[in-house]
């Protein structure tokens, strides 16, 4: 609280009695409110002198029936302090915000998401355009007055254009250089991903991004249903390591509800993390070495991503995606002897750890590839909101885990492995590293794991057990209304954010107290890593562009929603 106490006592000085509001909410969110015009000043303050260096998202939430429809709300993030501010503004429709685009660069698409989604203007972005919904698209999707089942297909696709900055501006081409397409339809951009480039032989003179190939629906779908139905929605995120966005939705719902899981259930928790956090690291590594022609360290690989996807099915029956936790805990207990087989596995990915090392990381043609290709500075990576491996590998020590530690992590003996140019060579060292301080967590967890319920036994939260449905009519009576009712936290909203696998992953929750979530909205990792790739690309080989995008490990999953 004397935190909030100083805050308040130097906003007072520096902007003197000015309409504003700094609380903390039920859940413990720091929030301000402000009127837009100060938005710009008042950020620029908060970054650069109250510590607030990370823009983690921009968004909006719709409230038709108020004369100032939207919310336009800001998240930060004090990396000194580990600590979140939420800063907030309401604008009527059609009214614009400026922008904040030259405070932080990574508010581009931000601040084009949140136009494209609501309709919200920010006024002196360079390039306010749609970015996730197509060039045809009308109308704002994540208006409460879009319908969820309005589709609208698209029958032509933009030619090559370069609008994605100040300094690349403007969609007439130099017929000095070479057009080119980059993707979707090609393995290197997963199918899902655009990149237009123009060069100067194999030289990148500038480069731009098209996404949306890929887009879900997610928060939209999230409005629709109810909150244990939107589990399976977040597997299909990183589809890559589903487990890691269940947990992070799940602890977010759970935080407003003002519950805590079991013991049992957060050791689980951790462990199918862990295991999600390699596999989805021999994804990055994996394809990586793919994109470069190694084809022979890309099998290899996936054998131990499938003795994983083994562990999973044992577990719950499903092997990709998974929906195992549920709010409160876990769907169910671990079988007899599970925790045993995933020990066993631990020794083998060990082995394959130094085995990936000799194909890859020590491959001498991997590191002339690879070091000192695409760096990408400390002071860029947070500019642009990079977190996860990516800020590592720029040098900056900062891991949730350690930070703002969650379900124990604070008790393990582990280290965060940092690099120090920012290169292709040091995000592969990173999340190599980070495989095996994976292995360690999972060893101590797995030895040490609580005994007790692998969920809470709260009626209002939790579906009785079979035999209780089956078996008395108590059972049966809460089975019936929860399922009727739904899940239903009380009115308020919440961020919350986990350590995956790319880095943070944030849900900002909303209620109205009813059973389906107001607003659900998801900060994915990749969305802010791969807005920076025509800035970091530019001036590089063709061939780097290819690197860099597997470096990244774009999911077009979590980047599309």
């Amino acid at each position: 609280m004397n935190q909030i106490e100083n805050l308040k006592r130097d906003l007072k000085a520096n902007f003197g009695d000015e309409k504003m509001s700094l609380v903390v909410s039920p859940v413990g969110d720091t929030v301000l409110e402000a009127p837009k015009n100060l938005i710009p000043a008042l950020l620029r303050y908060l970054k650069e002198y109250a510590g607030f260096t990370f823009l983690m998202d921009i968004c909006a939430v719709d409230y038709p029936d108020r004369a100032k429809r939207f919310d336009v709300v800001y998240h930060l993030f004090n990396m000194n302090e580990a600590s979140r501010i939420r800063v907030k503004t309401q604008l009527s429709d059609g009214e614009p915000v400026e922008s904040v685009i030259k405070i932080w660069k990574g508010a581009d698409w931000f601040e084009r998401e949140a136009y494209d989604m609501f309709g919200v203007h920010f006024e002196g972005h360079p390039n306010l355009r749609r970015l996730l919904t197509h060039h045809q698209f009308v109308g704002h999707p994540l208006r409460k007055d879009y319908e969820a089942d309005q589709q609208q297909h698209c029958s032509s696709v933009e030619p090559i254009h370069f609008n994605n900055s100040a300094e690349q501006a403007g969609d007439q081409l130099d017929s000095r250089f070479v057009p080119i397409n980059i993707g979707p339809s090609h393995p290197a951009m997963h199918g899902t991903l655009r990149v237009m480039a123009e060069l100067d032989g194999e030289t990148i003179i500038r480069a731009n991004c098209e996404i949306g190939y890929l887009h879900r629906c997610f928060e939209k779908m999230a409005e629709t249903h109810p909150y244990n139905q939107v589990i399976p929605y977040t597997d299909r995120l990183n589809y890559c390591s589903a487990p890691m966005n269940n947990v992070g939705y799940c602890k977010t719902v759970e935080r407003l509800l003002d519950v805590t899981i079991p013991p049992r259930a957060q050791a689980m928790r951790v462990v199918l993390c862990e295991l999600s956090r390699i596999i989805d690291h021999i994804i990055s590594v994996g394809t990586g070495g793919l994109d470069l022609g190694a084809l022979t360290g890309f099998f290899h690989l996936f054998t131990y991503r499938e003795k994983v996807y083994n562990l999973f099915e044992k577990l719950c029956g499903a092997r990709l995606t998974v929906s195992m936790t549920r709010v409160g805990g876990m769907a169910q207990d671990a079988p007899v002897g599970w925790f045993d087989d995933v020990v066993a596995f631990t020794h083998e990915m060990s082995d394959g750890i130094d085995e990936i090392s000799r194909l890859l990381i020590d491959n001498k043609i991997f590191i002339k590839r690879t070091q000192g290709v695409c760096p990408v500075s400390a002071e860029n990576a947070i500019a642009w909101g990079y977190t996860g491996p990516l800020l590592r590998a720029s040098g900056v020590k900062h891991d949730l885990r350690k930070s703002n530690p969650y379900y124990g992590y604070d008790q393990f003996n582990f280290d965060i492995p940092v690099g120090s140019a920012g290169d292709i060579y040091d995000r592969y060292l990173v999340r190599i590293e980070e495989m095996r301080q994976s292995i360690k967590i999972i060893r101590q967890q797995c030895k040490n794991m609580p005994d007790g319920d692998y969920t809470i036994r709260d009626k209002n939260i939790v579906l009785p057990e079979k035999k209780d449905v089956y078996g008395n009519i108590e059972g049966l009576m809460n089975h019936f209304m929860l399922v009727i009712k739904g899940l239903r936290p009380p009115v308020g909203e919440v961020y919350d954010a986990t350590e995956a696998a790319n880095g943070e992953l944030g849900f900002y929750l909303v209620s109205d107290g009813t059973g389906n979530p107001y607003r659900l909205k998801v900060r994915p990792p990749c969305f802010a890593i791969y807005q920076s790739f025509p800035e970091v690309v530019k001036g590089a080989f063709l061939a780097d562009a290819i690197a860099t995008v597997a470096s990244m490990n774009v999911i077009a999953g979590e980047l599309d929603r």
